[in-house]
């Protein structure tokens, strides 16, 4: 399986960011371990330290209370039985909110609070003055008392340790995880930045040699443009000379044939008659050649000063106007939609339909009335289906002109568009086969579309499809067109 540059860089850092991901949540782990530990060791601290003063309190009062027995010396009970019953007291209470999270060592305080109420009144029993057999009763008491309280004190310090080791266990274990994980995670880190590194690189050495040769092919096609323009030029410039000095030659063989028949009219044979006749024929045809050779040759050129709206209901009444003789002589009846206004060039315009509609006058029936339909439609360039992305928000008029008249075998709908392309012989209809190639160059030059689709004996339609609106920079147009 290949996989492009852009997506090796994508999975490189899908798996550099798990492995971060992966090591930031060990880390967290870690540190809140660590924490817990360290709160869980100070909790411990503190709850044994508390339990210590607690015992040593009580331990300080009952040997003060023995001191003063054998002594008799007041000092002994300074500070009061009083005094240290309070300081005790305080310590539970701080003891008893310290270890508030901890059912079991409540138990156990509620345990010492008791057995503190009872060392206490044992304590203010020995301090007054008893027989030896009482005192001695007393001592032994207060002594099982205070084992009690030693194990309490040490069952609720090994209950704190236990939690710490708990939690020392904890941390170990994600400390053990953690280090690795830096270490992967950090060699991983490395290989990823080394890779795109090198993927980069090659990618903006790849990028940079494209740049390259396209400011390359920019210059070669500069000027391939400039080169094709003066071509251009040069080719109108000739045919507009070749048409003009052929024109010349072209008159005197008319004449001289003119002057013929009539001076030597009675001694030419029959047969020769009709050779010049042939021949001036010929020699007409021949002007109309080169004629419409011209027109092509200046067909389609616009320039931005020679677009204008365009009121297509007035042009194509002129267009009528000027084929009203053909249109009598055929019997022909044109229907046409009201068209909207449309940029171009008005001329060519005039010459676009001039020559659809004459196709369709010529190429007319004989076996019944030609009538031609204009219809149209106003539609947006993704409605079309076929123009590009760039172009979907573009506004079209398709105008389709349909007639009745022989029609055409649709294998050759893009032929009849090609110059000199004829799919009927001279005997049959006249014409130079130029008329349509004219059109395509038209619609072309105004980045619209044309097509033609033929049923034979029933008749054809062709559909120019043109941009309201004309743009006249430098883009890349569709040029494409429907089968």
């Amino acid at each position: 399986m290949h996989f492009s540059v852009h997506k090796k860089i994508q999975i490189g850092f899908v798996i550099a960011f798990t492995v971060i991901i992966m090591a930031s949540i060990f880390s967290y782990l870690v540190a809140k371990n660590l924490l817990d530990n360290a709160a869980r060791l100070n909790h411990a601290i503190e709850v044994s330290k508390r339990l210590e003063v607690i015992n040593k309190q009580v331990k300080e009062a009952e040997a003060a209370i023995r001191g003063y027995k054998l002594t008799q010396d007041s000092t002994f009970l300074d500070p009061s039985m009083k005094d240290r019953s309070l300081h005790i007291e305080k310590e539970y209470q701080v003891l008893r909110r310290v270890t508030s999270d901890s059912r079991i060592q409540q138990l156990h305080l509620d345990t010492l609070r008791q057995l503190l109420a009872v060392k206490y009144e044992q304590l203010l029993q020995s301090n007054v003055a008893q027989d030896p057999a009482t005192d001695k009763a007393i001592v032994i008491s207060s002594e099982q008392v205070m084992d009690r309280i030693d194990k309490t004190v040490q069952e609720m310090t090994r209950i704190e340790e236990s939690q710490v080791h708990e939690k020392s266990e904890l941390f170990n274990f994600f400390s053990g995880l953690w280090v690795p994980m830096i270490f992967i995670s950090s060699l991983a880190a490395i290989i990823i930045g080394i890779y795109s590194y090198i993927t980069l690189t090659k990618e903006v050495r790849l990028q940079q040699h494209i740049e390259a040769k396209l400011k390359s092919y920019q210059r070669d096609l500069q000027q391939n443009i400039s080169l094709l323009n003066k071509t251009n030029q040069e080719l109108e410039q000739f045919a507009y000379v070749a048409s003009h000095d052929l024109q010349e030659p072209l008159r005197k063989i008319s004449t001289f044939s003119d002057r013929l028949q009539v001076k030597y009219k009675e001694q030419l044979p029959a047969d020769a008659s009709q050779l010049i006749d042939r021949m001036v024929a010929a020699v007409a045809r021949m002007r109309v050649l080169i004629n419409d050779l011209l027109v092509f040759s200046r067909a389609g050129r616009i320039v931005p000063e020679s677009i204008v709206p365009v009121n297509m209901n007035e042009l194509l009444q002129e267009v009528i106007s000027d084929l009203e003789i053909t249109l009598e002589e055929k019997n022909a009846m044109v229907v046409a939609d009201d068209l909207p206004v449309i940029e171009g060039n008005p001329t060519s315009f005039h010459q676009l339909f001039q020559n659809l509609i004459a196709n369709a006058i010529k190429f007319a029936s004989p076996h019944r009335q030609l009538q031609i339909n204009i219809h149209h439609e106003v539609v947006t360039g993704q409605q079309l289906g076929f123009v590009k992305e760039a172009r979907w928000n573009d506004m079209f008029c398709r105008i389709a002109l349909e007639d009745n008249g022989i029609g055409f075998d649709q294998v050759y709908a893009d032929r009849i568009f090609l110059i000199f392309q004829r799919l009927h012989g001279i005997s049959e209809y006249s014409g130079t086969g130029i008329g349509l190639a004219i059109c395509k160059k038209i619609v072309d030059s105004h980045h619209g579309y044309i097509t033609a689709n033929g049923v034979p004996d029933q008749g054809a339609t062709f559909t120019v499809i043109l941009p309201l609106l004309q743009s006249l920079k430098n883009e890349e147009y569709e040029t494409t067109t429907k089968g």
